[in-house]
Formats: structure tokens, sequence, C-alpha cells
């Protein structure tokens, strides 16, 4: 794999023969790769609605949360609280309906970010024609609240989330499908995400990764998945783009 070093921090790996900006769709997470939240609104949401519907107390501690999906978690975080599997089975929709309306209700107190470069290279992208969508572990509402707040919904057309799928490759084949009926059968799908379980998903669908240290993972630790590209930040893979070589 071809590395480029641009300075001591900023580092982008692409795979040879691999033109990262030339795929026809591509499949964007939102934590930790378009976005960071500064405040605890989501994370909340799941303890604060599984009390209200069930009243059962859970935590989230323990749960490895980056690259999980929300149904995912809440799962993990009551079969760890030792919710009876009969009453999560019916009050699961309650719930995830209870943190839509929690998130939805605390919006104006989300602090979130935007990542390095982000908007740039969605623009980089669009302007080459290709088609833009989410593949996310959030819930559909809350995903796009995050997104709408930081000023990003205009470039997304569609979305995969976590709502009906609890594994991401499944929510990333969803949105894959998603993305062929709308830019043709054949099109090459790429997945953008800051996780090894981004990649994973990815590669259970066939797909191509751009891979971003700007969540929790470094750039060291998600080359050990070999994705196509991976880089230090968006915006220090569009400063390579910019770069002659």
């Amino acid at each position: 794999m071809l590395t480029i070093q641009t300075t001591n921090e900023a580092r982008v790996a692409i795979e040879p023969g691999f033109t990262w900006d030339a795929q026809d769709a591509y499949l964007f997470d939102i934590d930790g790769t378009l976005l960071r939240s500064r405040d605890r609104v989501h994370v909340d949401s799941f303890a604060s609605s599984v009390h209200r519907v069930t009243g059962f107390e859970i935590t989230l501690a323990g749960i490895l949360l980056h690259g999980s999906t929300d149904t995912a978690i809440l799962r993990e975080a009551c079969n760890q609280a030792g919710v009876p599997a009969n009453v999560l089975e019916a009050r699961t929709e309650a719930i995830l309906e209870a943190m839509r309306n929690v998130v939805a209700e605390r919006r104006h107190e989300l602090d979130l970010v935007r990542m390095p470069g982000v908007e740039n290279t969605l623009d980089h992208l669009a302007r080459r024609g290709a088609l833009l969508g989410v593949a996310t572990g959030n819930l559909e509402l809350i995903g796009w609240i995050k997104v709408e707040e930081v000023g990003l919904r205009q470039w997304f057309r569609f979305g995969g989330f976590s709502d009906h799928f609890p594994i991401r490759s499944e929510l990333i084949g969803h949105a894959a499908d998603k993305a062929r009926e709308m830019a043709g059968r054949g099109a090459s799908i790429c997945v953008v995400g800051d996780t090894p379980r981004d990649i994973e998903a990815a590669r259970a669908n066939f797909l191509s990764v751009i891979a971003v240290a700007t969540g929790r993972y470094s750039f060291d630790e998600l080359m050990q998945y070999q994705p196509e590209v991976c880089a230090t930040s968006l915006a220090d893979l569009m400063a390579f783009q910019r770069t002659p070589l």
C-alpha cells in the first residue's frame, strides 16, 4: 500500500489502483467520521428511556460504543442489567421511540463539532457526481438531527440506520441497496468510517473503505484492517489530493 507522510502528524495511505474520489456512491458514518459530540444527550437517552418504559436501571459502563449500533447497545446494556428478555422484546420499540423523543426534545443541548475537512470532502465528491448517503449506528431520527445540527443535511440523499438493524453489516447492506437503486445496480460504493467495525461491515458487503482516524482508533490501528484508504483525517486526505506527486 502506498503511504504518504505529509507532516509529522498527517498520514495518508492509498491502495495502488484505487481512486478514492471516483466511486459512484459513498456511505458516511456519522459519529467520529462526520462529527463529534461534546455532550451526553444521546448517550444518556438509553438509561432514561429504559427506566421510563420498563422501570429498570441500566448503564452503558463497560460497553463498547464506538462502531456499535443503538439497537445493539440497548440490547447489551439491558442484558448486562438483567432486564428479562421477554420484557425487552415486548418494549424495545417503545424504548427506541422514547430515545428518539429525548434527543428531539433536547436537541438544543447538543454540542456537536464537524470533523476536519468534512464539508470540503463532501463538496469535492458531489462535484465529481457521487451519490452521498449516511450509514450509521444511530437511530434514523437521531442521526438526521445530528447531521442537521452541524449544517450537513443538504449533502445527503439517503441513509442506513439501526432502527431495524442491530448488526452493522446489515444496515450497511441496506444502505448499499438504496445506493444501487439510485445510482444503478453496478454502482461502486465506498464506506467512510472511523472504526474497525465500519471496515468489517463494509467487507461483509464486498464494499471498499476509506478509514479516518478521527475517532477512538489511531491510523496504525485502522491500517491493520487493510482499508483501501486510511487517513488521519478527511482534511489530510483532501490535502493529499491537492499535493502533486
